[in-house]
């Protein structure tokens, strides 16, 4: 019983720790494209610092907090999305999808690139 409490108390903690815990992945990657995130930080959060000088976003998207902040109040090329623009519940699925994203191969684990 007193193991059960722990248990119950201890993913009760982690999921108030984390407001994207619960966020959905597959809402986050739609409202990443309709918001046009993809148009700068590339499809999959890769960035497009050719084209328009989107940072990567994944696969190690910045910390929640400074996440969040950035979008809500940046000043840069980027503008700010409020949350008339982008709810908060829409933020924190695309920032799950960004989570979700993969780190991609080692080059030196790809036959083809290691002849």
């Amino acid at each position: 019983m007193v193991v059960r409490a722990l248990i119950v108390l201890s993913v009760t903690m982690i999921f108030a720790q984390d407001p994207t815990a619960a966020a959905s992945t597959e809402h986050g990657k739609v409202a990443y494209m309709q918001h046009g995130c993809w148009q700068c930080h590339g499809t999959v959060g890769q960035g497009s610092i050719a084209t328009s000088g989107g940072k990567p976003l994944a696969p190690d998207p910045l910390p929640w907090e400074t996440f969040s902040s950035f979008v809500r109040s940046t000043n840069r090329a980027m503008p700010p999305y409020s949350d008339k623009i982008l709810t908060e519940g829409d933020l924190e699925d695309i920032y799950a999808y960004l989570q979700s994203i993969p780190k991609p191969a080692d080059a030196k684990t790809i036959p083809l690139l290691n002849p």
